[in-house]
């Protein structure tokens, strides 16, 4: 069972994160040759507190 591991900083709606799931499952059936329902996506979000890129937190910008 492919298992795909999406981290992002929070703030994304339902609407979105429905999108890409349903987009990344896509792809991993076209690309593994497997059925859907053996695709698991998992969205991981961190606060933006507590995120950073180059030495500025997210909550910061």
């Amino acid at each position: 069972m492919p298992e795909i591991y999406v981290h992002a900083v929070e703030g994304r709606t339902l609407d979105q994160k429905r999108a890409l799931v349903q987009d990344i499952t896509a792809a991993v059936v076209k690309n593994f040759n497997v059925a859907p329902d053996r695709v698991m996506v998992q969205i991981i979000e961190s606060p933006k507190e507590n995120k950073a890129k180059g030495g500025i937190l997210f909550s910061e910008r």
